[in-house]
């Protein structure tokens, strides 16, 4: 049995799948190529409209002048067969090539020597007076140009006669073909010249993106430290270098910033670790029980400490991450009051004045753990008193949460360092009243995920800290 044939029409499609595919692979792929086949392509389709404009406006020009002349060549001969002067052998005047004169029946009444015993040229319009024009591109007399021909019919004693007037346009067709042979010659030159410009030029402007590429492909992990070359010059690629450095530069800042974490979360976790392990190596040495509840006791603090640390790391790591901020709404009023609450029985209480509402989007777990941080720090580098405020800010569309406390204040020059992770101050250096260094770092990080800040304010005591968070609108 024979197998069928195709449809032609997906056969159609199939070549024209083809097609497409060839074409896709014939595409240039690099902007240098595609800017210089564009340049090229629009240069040559401007210049052959150009040279079409130019040789169709020229020879517009020579025919329309050709033709006035035999139009008036035309005119007196007919104007000679009217009067009944009309002699058998014309002589054709200036920028007239030949003259015929044929009556109603076709005979010739009277030619130009050029057209003496030749039959009648066929008429345009036959039998009716005025005056028709039209080419023959096949010359009714000797040659080999193209002739324009004009056509009188004229009344007349013997009846109507029809005259011919025909002037050749060798001017208009030499020019032509000079004009033609020219454009031929200088069109191209001028699309190669303009591709080879547009070449050069673009190779030129991309050779500085070149090199920034090839010095960005050899920077690894380990050599954030390098930069790529800027181009003096003020454009467009020198702005893409000095952004391209400024993310270097922040790579290497987060990259060590990364390393610096780890590096102190490492000392952080192996200081409880090893206290731990010395306890429980000495219950086991010396199974007295009367030694027991010390040991227990120490045991447990230091897995407490350990239970904190490792909820900051966790907590600072979904910071770090891409991931959207929390976004519900959330009235920070309720939440600073509950933080209050919770320390009605501290050794130094807070003091509130909290405004009735203060609605901003967020999470209420990572706003209580903002406000326990700032309290926790306050707290613990008081003397006598801490003092918690919640105002809106409606001017500024912000809701301004401030932890104040009667302590030893921070100095000018560590107002920013007390942000970064594991940072403890010099009256704080005690891990048992210090903690872990990441409770402020750990504020700051969660004001800015939701949009706001967190800094150290003037105070004429103690310290100030100031979260400005915008409120739900």
């Amino acid at each position: 049995m024979a197998e069928p044939r195709p449809r032609p029409a997906a056969a159609l499609r199939r070549l024209t799948a083809r097609a497409l595919r060839a074409l896709r692979r014939l595409r240039p792929r690099s902007v240098r190529a595609r800017a210089t086949l564009g340049a090229t392509t629009v240069v040559a389709l401007a210049l052959g409209a150009a040279a079409f404009a130019l040789v169709g406006a020229l020879d517009g020009n020579l025919v329309r002048g050709a033709q006035a002349d035999a139009e008036q060549q035309a005119l007196a001969t007919a104007a000679l067969a009217a009067s009944g002067r009309l002699e058998p052998v014309l002589t054709p005047g200036r920028g007239a090539d030949f003259l015929q004169v044929v009556d109603a029946k076709g005979r010739v009444l009277a030619a130009s020597p050029d057209l003496l015993g030749r039959p009648a040229l066929t008429p345009v319009r036959p039998g009716k007076p005025g005056t028709v024009r039209g080419t023959w591109k096949a010359a009714p007399a000797r040659g080999e140009h193209r002739h324009r021909v004009v056509q009188v019919t004229t009344v007349t004693g013997q009846g109507l006669v029809t005259v011919y007037a025909g002037t050749s346009l060798r001017q208009a067709d030499t020019a032509d073909e000079t004009i033609t042979a020219a454009l031929a010659v200088v069109v191209p030159l001028l699309v190669l010249t303009v591709g080879f410009v547009t070449w050069r030029v673009t190779g030129w402007a991309l050779r500085p993106v070149e090199a920034i590429r090839a010095e960005v492909a050899e920077i690894s992990e380990r050599d954030l430290h390098r930069r790529v070359p800027v181009p003096r010059s003020q454009d467009e690629i020198a702005r893409l270098a000095a952004t391209m450095n400024a993310t270097l530069d922040r790579l290497e800042a987060a990259g060590i910033r990364q390393r610096r974490f780890i590096a102190d979360a490492s000392h952080e976790l192996r200081s409880p670790i090893t206290v731990l392990r010395t306890q429980l190596e000495v219950a086991q040495a010396h199974p007295d029980p009367a030694l027991w509840g010390e040991l227990v006791g120490g045991a447990l603090e230091d897995t407490v400490r350990l239970q904190d640390l490792a909820s900051d790391l966790l907590l600072l790591a979904r910071l770090d991450t891409s991931e959207p901020a929390p976004a519900e709404a959330v009235d920070l009023a309720d939440v600073a009051r509950e933080a209050a609450r919770a320390r009605r029985g501290d050794r130094i209480p807070v003091e509130l004045e909290i405004a009735d509402e203060a609605t901003v989007r967020g999470s209420t777990l990572w706003l209580s753990r903002l406000v326990t941080n700032l309290l926790d720090n306050a707290q613990r580098h008081a003397a006598q008193r801490v003092r918690l405020s919640l105002r809106a800010d409606a001017a500024r569309g912000t809701a301004v949460l401030e932890v104040r406390d009667d302590g030893p204040g921070i100095a000018p020059e560590d107002r920013e360092r007390v942000f970064e992770r594991f940072t403890r101050l010099d009256d704080a250096r005690s891990r048992d009243e210090g903690g872990t260094g990441l409770g402020l770092a750990i504020a700051r990080d969660i004001a800015t995920r939701l949009g706001g800040t967190l800094d150290v304010a003037d105070s004429p005591q103690g310290a100030r800290l100031v979260a400005r968070l915008p409120l739900d609108a």
